[in-house]
């Protein structure tokens, strides 16, 4: 169980660590994402700086590097730990994406990965929170607000989709405080009014 266990946290932490935001700087654009915009290595920055297509292709691919190891872990490792195995998989993958081995340990805010491994362990639970997270964006228009609200939600709605979760439980509570902490620059930019508000509009030379 052990070694099994092992396996899967480092194989899990390795596929979230894929610096999918970085490499689509330096293959579309020859930039390096840290270098623009908000600084960020996640999709919402490289929609802003490059451009739709990128940015929609950046968030598809974190969020796979969430669900990937989820499901893998369910195949490697069968049985009465299954379940347990799942969980370590997406925290290995989240904690890959915030603190990549490939950038030095700098990473994204873990958002998209998180999407998309509770949307494999919690997937009802996942997408009332993605409601909660497109009624924030709408009305504030503020991405890391509507991150905030989602992540701060989800342990709410997992106790009351899946009930009798223990262990899935603690992990969505601390999925969410891990989120919530990365994003606490953005809420004092936030309350100074200066985060970036989101808008589809791109600067005809970023965008594909």
């Amino acid at each position: 169980m052990i070694l099994n266990a092992l396996l899967i946290i480092a194989g899990s932490y390795l596929v979230g660590s894929i610096p999918t935001a970085f490499l689509a700087g330096k293959l579309l654009k020859g930039i390096d994402i840290r270098q623009v915009g908000s600084g960020n290595i996640g999709a919402t920055n490289v929609f802003r700086s490059i451009g739709k297509t990128a940015g929609i292709g950046v968030l598809v691919i974190d969020m796979l590097k969430g669900v990937v190891p989820v499901l893998l872990a369910a195949n490697f490792a069968p049985g009465p730990y299954t379940e347990i195995y799942k969980i370590l998989a997406g925290l290995a993958a989240i904690c890959g994406h915030i603190w990549t081995v490939f950038l030095n340990f700098k990473g994204g805010k873990g958002v998209a990965t998180s999407t998309g491994v509770l949307l494999t362990l919690a997937p009802i639970a996942a997408l009332a929170a993605f409601i909660v997270f497109i009624l924030t964006v709408t009305i504030s228009r503020y991405i890391s607000l509507g991150s905030m609200m989602a992540a701060s939600a989800m342990p709410l709605l997992t106790w009351y989709f899946n009930p009798g979760q223990t262990e899935l439980f603690y992990f969505v509570l601390v999925v969410a405080v891990l989120i919530d902490l990365r994003h606490i620059p953005n809420l004092k930019r936030i309350v100074k009014h200066e985060e970036h508000k989101f808008s589809f509009k791109i600067k005809k030379d970023c965008a594909n």
